[in-house]
């Protein structure tokens, strides 16, 4: 369902004069490739939707809003920021190409907004005054700092054989649907988003369970071999008691023994193979620990067989219920993709992703910045909040605030980012006297906790450091920020 050039030249056509005059209140990101601007007109207040989706690429306004994630992305982040209260001086399509450009004025000066949207690789930029690119929704590094330069023109419509093209024909406004192409399109791709977000919720499921499934069966196996090791023990206790009821006979030194065995009603000898380096005693003594490691295997991996049979009982039916096609997305929310109902493993919750307090801050590119104020919260932010990739700094030397900065997978932390999480590590340290000194930053995943030492003191591997000074300005502008994020 790929949009033409010429469809969305008719779209952008309808929401020019329905967005003039406006400023953007709200800016939400309820999916990674999805923004949301909440506009406010005179009189109005509309939703501006820029979906990058791949196949439902497109921009219209919608009535219904979609929930948030309980901590916005990095992008969202950044836009909130700089262009929250922005007015929006105009919008326009790149003619014959699927290019869309909001240009706006905010208190840093004119800024744009510019979608991509082709049916595959589409994005959203962010350019400064200077047309620099600032950030991407994809994240695209390569396209960060550089002058935008549309892409090579491509094909206005798509095949005559693509079954997924859009016919959208302009109609004209009334005074009961101001915006019809909108409104059109709202309904055609909610219908088609909400099935290919099924497809895409089934794919990772399926795939998850898979996973899942080679796992258990592995486990089952292993445990199985460990249960019947311990088998071959069950009849060692025997050996032990007829051993120790012999222990005059024995000598250091033999391989075996020979004695009555009382546990058979015929009387047979029964000869017990012994280790010749150990004494009677210690022949003994390991017949009966083997004898309980028999015992032990029996109560503790007998259920754990149980419950993993049962957990592959369950991972199987939701297989077959996908081969039939009748499988329904897991009521349960926060269930990690591939886990069985039964699986003790969770994902985080939205409170425990905001534990803290910490003091929070954000950065000059949009990435989230916490500072732990005292040893506890050091050791809280360090090893409950931040995640392996997350960056974390400390001013070199001297006691002061953990800082770590959460970073989306993958990527590298920009260096104004870096400067900035490093002036908030050198004003919350001991150097902060002296105003200038060394700040050490690495992945979270190499710091570690000191063994037998207080709360928030660590080892680090892996750092590099970073000279910096308490710039005013840079302070300023973090604290401006902060009070923007709170409001």
């Amino acid at each position: 369902m790929a949009l033409t050039a010429t469809e969305i030249g008719s779209i952008v056509q309808e929401l020019a004069p329905g967005l003039a005059e406006g400023w953007i209140q709200k800016i939400s990101q309820p999916l990674p490739d999805t923004l949301i601007l909440e506009v406010r007109v005179p009189g109005h207040t509309r939703r501006l939707l820029c979906s990058l989706r791949d196949g439902t690429a497109r921009i219209h306004l919608v009535h219904d809003n979609l929930p948030n994630p309980p901590t916005p992305p990095s992008f969202c982040q950044l836009l909130r920021a700089r262009i929250q209260g922005a007015r929006i001086d105009g919008i326009h399509n790149l003619p014959g190409d699927r290019i869309v450009r909001l240009d706006l004025t905010s208190r840093d000066g004119p800024i744009s907004l510019v979608a991509e949207l082709f049916g595959r690789n589409a994005d959203l930029l962010f350019l400064d005054a200077d047309a620099r690119v600032v950030a991407t929704i994809r994240h695209n590094k390569d396209r960060v700092g550089q002058t935008y330069q549309p892409p090579t023109a491509r094909p206005s419509r798509p095949s005559p054989q693509d079954p997924a093209a859009l016919e959208v024909e302009p109609q004209l406004p009334t005074d009961h649907n101001p915006f019809p192409l909108s409104a059109r399109l709202e309904i055609l791709y909610r219908e088609r988003e909400a099935e290919l977000s099924h497809q895409t919720q089934l794919r990772q499921r399926e795939s998850g369970l898979r996973k899942n499934l080679k796992k258990l069966l592995r486990r089952m196996a292993a445990l199985r071999r460990d249960l019947e090791q311990a088998g071959r023990y069950e009849h060692y206790a025997r050996y032990g008691e007829l051993l120790k009821a012999n222990l005059g006979l024995l000598k250091k030194g033999q391989t075996t023994v020979s004695v009555v065995d009382y546990y058979d009603e015929r009387l047979p000898e029964l000869t017990i193979p012994l280790d010749s380096t150990k004494g009677p005693q210690a022949n003994m003594d390991a017949y009966f620990a083997k004898y309980r490691k028999f015992v032990s295997a029996q109560r503790e991996i007998a259920p754990r067989l149980t419950q993993i049979e049962t957990e592959i009982q369950q991972i199987q039916a939701e297989l077959e219920t996908m081969k039939q096609g009748t499988w329904q997305a897991p009521s349960t929310e926060g269930r990690p993709a591939g886990r069985a109902p039964s699986s003790p493993r969770r994902t985080r919750t939205a409170s425990e992703e905001r534990r803290g307090p910490f003091r929070r801050f954000l950065s000059s590119d949009g990435h989230p910045i916490f500072v732990g104020r005292n040893a506890r919260e050091n050791d809280e932010l360090t090893f409950g909040l931040a995640k392996s990739e997350d960056l974390w700094l400390h001013a070199r030397g001297t006691p002061g605030s953990h800082v770590v900065v959460r970073l989306e997978k993958g990527t590298d932390p920009p260096p104004e980012t870096i400067r900035d999480a490093a002036t908030l590590a050198l004003l919350y340290s001991d150097l902060k006297r002296s105003g200038k000194g060394d700040v050490i930053y690495t992945r979270r995943k190499w710091v570690k906790k000191s063994k037998g030492q207080a709360p928030g003191a660590v080892t680090v591997t892996q750092e590099k450091s970073i000279y910096v000074t308490l710039d005013k300005p840079r302070l300023d502008a973090l604290k401006s920020r902060n009070r923007d994020q709170q409001a």
